[in-house]
Order: structure tokens, then sequence, then C-alpha cells
């Protein structure tokens, strides 16, 4: 099969941990250790988050008193898309030996009009309690909203429109090669009015691109791979629980926070109302097994998914 996966920001940096690059490259060979028997026995292609790592990058260098003026987000993306890339191509090379694997900053479409400009709403940086976070907001000129208990940084996050070097990602796939690519969503680029490409300030959401990705590509299953089991119905009440197998218009009657929960299921629903395949979402550890349909949350026309054994 041909498998597009979409690592969680969490994944990488869990919370409440320094964002320290030895804690990363730690949580990255642990998310490789799962990924490994998905590669061994399927295509895959790999996205990740990157929320962050760019934060962290965008308050040094909005501190850095040798610079005019702070790093663009672009800029920005390219960076944390280069670094994660490097960690998670060598530790699949060590984990992998004799396949072939390659590490790509991609660029990502978006529109100039796209209404996100005005309203930003993805998450990027570390937490902060309501107090920290107003005061970094009125030092830096940041806009923050609540995440759960704590208060984070946001930024646009248009609607990505597509990976601008699909072409060459399809062609490394058909070649047998392990792809790790769109990290953080891609790096945000528009038109301009001479046809350019041009970067932007913002942060693509990566389960989205990651669906568009996975339609380009014509793969079979989408897997949204976090830190939780499966997604739940009622979260965070006495009358909580599990959604195992289910269908888009089933899963979008529901309803889940609109900084967390609900883009990745929107990018599953979207990917499989677009081709009719399978997307999931669940615990990195259990991809084997949501791949399989025996875990997490399992969305598909018709709300049924084959065992191993007719994979």
């Amino acid at each position: 099969m041909r498998v597009v996966v979409a690592l969680g920001g969490n994944a990488l940096l869990k919370r409440g941990q320094k964002p320290d690059a030895d804690i990363q490259r730690d949580n990255v060979m642990t998310a490789v250790r799962s990924l490994s028997p998905l590669a061994a026995e399927h295509e895959l292609i790999i996205t990740h988050g990157n929320g962050p790592q760019v934060g962290v990058l965008a308050l040094e260098s909005a501190s850095d008193p040798n610079l005019t003026r702070p790093y663009p987000f672009d800029t920005l993306g390219a960076m944390t898309e280069g670094m994660i890339g490097y960690w998670m191509l060598q530790a699949l090379q060590n984990a992998l030996p004799g396949r072939q694997i390659v590490s790509m900053v991609n660029q990502t479409l978006v529109s100039v009009t796209d209404p996100a400009f005005q309203n930003p709403t993805k998450f990027v940086g570390e937490v902060y309690t309501r107090d920290e976070a107003e005061k970094l907001a009125q030092a830096n000129g940041w806009t923050v909203k609540p995440d759960g208990e704590h208060y984070r940084r946001v930024v646009p996050s248009p609607v990505p429109q597509r990976v601008v070097e699909t072409r060459l990602i399809r062609g490394l796939v058909r070649q047998g090669v392990i792809v790790i690519c769109a990290g953080g969503g891609g790096v945000p680029v528009v038109r301009n009015e001479k046809g350019q490409l041009e970067g932007v300030e913002a942060v693509i959401d990566k389960d989205l691109t990651g669906s568009l990705l996975a339609e380009a590509l014509e793969a079979d299953a989408f897997l949204i791979l976090t830190d939780v089991p499966e997604v739940l119905r009622h979260y965070g009440t006495p009358g909580q629980e599990a959604i195992r197998h289910t269908t888009p218009h089933e899963l979008r009657a529901e309803e889940f926070p609109a900084g967390s929960m609900g883009p990745k299921v929107e990018a599953a629903c979207g990917f499989v109302e677009r081709t009719g395949d399978m997307a999931a979402i669940g615990s990195l550890d259990q991809c084997m097994e949501i791949l399989a349909g025996a875990r997490g949350t399992i969305i598909t026309p018709n709300a049924t998914w084959p065992l191993a054994s007719t994979l």
C-alpha cells in the first residue's frame, strides 16, 4: 500500500518538555521505531508538524539584537522543515539500512486572499500562563489565544492549495524511496502579480497539507498519528467515548476544538470524501494496528476497513 503519515507535533516535543535538540532527537528516534515496520511493508511518505519548533525560532529571532527585524515565518518554516527532516532522515537511515530515504524542503501554495490572514488561529511555540502570554504579546506584537488550560501564540493558517514539488515527490515514491516532505505543512508561498513564488507570513496546518498530498499521490491510506489513541466524542465530559469506525458524514456531525482535533478531523474527512479511500487518527505507537483497522479512529465511506490479513 501507499501510505501518507502526518506526525503530530507532540511526536517530536511533548507538552512540558524543554525544546532542546537532544530531547527532540530522542523523540524522533522513538517515532521512527514505530514507523519502521510500516516502512518495511508499504510505500511511505512522512510529513510532520513544526509548531513548537517554529515558535522557539521565532522567539529567538525576535529577541536577537543583531537583527534589524525578525526572520519572516516562511523562512522560519524552511529552517524547521530542514532541521526536523534531518533528524528524521538520519534516524530512518539508521533504522532501515539499505533503504533509499530523502528529506525535502517543500513549498506549499496558498491563496493571497485566504481569510485566514485576517483571523490567526494556528498555535505555534511553547505554552504559557495567561499573564506570560499577554506580556509576550504586548512586547512582540503577537496574537495569543487559549489552548486548553494554557495560552499560546497564534499565526495565520491559510488553506493549502498544492505542494509545489508534488511531481518530484511522486517520482521518488515510484522508485521506492521513503520521502520525508512538506514538514510543518510546507513553506507557505503565493504567486505574486508576476506569477512568481514568494513566501508569506503564515504556518500551514500539516494535516491539511498531508491530506492534499495523499490525494495527489494517490495514497491508499492517510494516517494522522498523534499522542491520543482515538478521537473522542464529548471530550472532557463524563459521557466521553471513543469513536472507532465512522464515516465523514458521521464525524462531521460531531463538534471538535478548532485549534486541536478539528483540523485533524477536517483533513481526514476531506481525504476520504475526495478519494473514497481510508483515513485514520490515532496513536503513533499503534500505527500498524491502525492501518489494519484494529486501533484508532478509522474513517471510510462506509465505516468498514479490512483486517491485516487482507492488506
